[in-house]
């Protein structure tokens, strides 16, 4: 199925744009922490969608679409219809027409040249663009990167140091839980030992 069948160059161009613009949207939305990627997707899609018109106006260069103000193409008129000796150029009439056919198709594919480099000029140009773009998402990301281990050293040392806080304590509880017990233990008056040895009498 020809999408671009009835495009004409403007509505081309801004096709492309808009689909690059609607793109960006929403990968921004979708990922709007990654604004730099969804940015240069979307200047690789514009690119990709100019190279792409610039093939298609290439392989369809005899489409009139292309040749708006552009010089009329040829016609030979018909040499069989001469009176009395028509009959004897039918064969230079064949030829004629092949010979217009191919001069036709030329001047066909000089009015859609320029149109297709048009378009290529555009994706170089996107292309030239993205270079930068994609350092600096390189390196924003990098950035982010080094951000989020730097931000997950600070909690390791944070949980770190509260588990060392917690076994201190844990240390000194177990330390006073003996020294407790060996000072405070006192047995009950019930429990207390009595002496029930008979006592020594004296007799006087």
């Amino acid at each position: 199925m020809d999408l671009w069948g009835g495009m004409g160059r403007d509505e081309l161009r801004i096709f492309c744009w808009i689909a690059a613009a609607v793109f960006a949207l929403a990968a921004g939305l979708w990922r709007w922490c990654r604004l730099h990627w969804a940015a240069l997707s979307s200047v690789l899609l514009f690119a990709a969608l100019n190279a792409g018109a610039g093939i298609y106006v290439l392989s369809h260069y005899s489409d009139p679409r292309w040749s708006a103000g552009g010089q009329p193409l040829l016609s030979v008129p018909s040499l069989s219809g001469t009176p009395v000796v028509g009959q004897y150029l039918g064969p230079l009439d064949s030829a004629l027409n092949e010979v217009v056919g191919g001069v036709n198709e030329f001047l066909a594919f000089q009015q859609a040249l320029p149109v297709a480099l048009e378009f290529l000029g555009v994706s170089g140009w996107a292309l030239l663009v993205s270079i930068p773009l994609a350092v600096l998402a390189v390196v924003i990301s990098a950035g982010s990167r080094r951000a989020a281990a730097r931000r997950r050293t600070a909690e390791f040392e944070k949980y770190r140091a509260t588990v060392d806080l917690h076994k201190d304590e844990l240390e000194q509880l177990k330390r006073q839980i003996p020294a407790g017990n060996s000072a405070g233990t006192v047995l009950p008056a019930e429990y207390e030992l009595t002496d029930v040895r008979p006592g020594l009498t004296r007799r006087g």
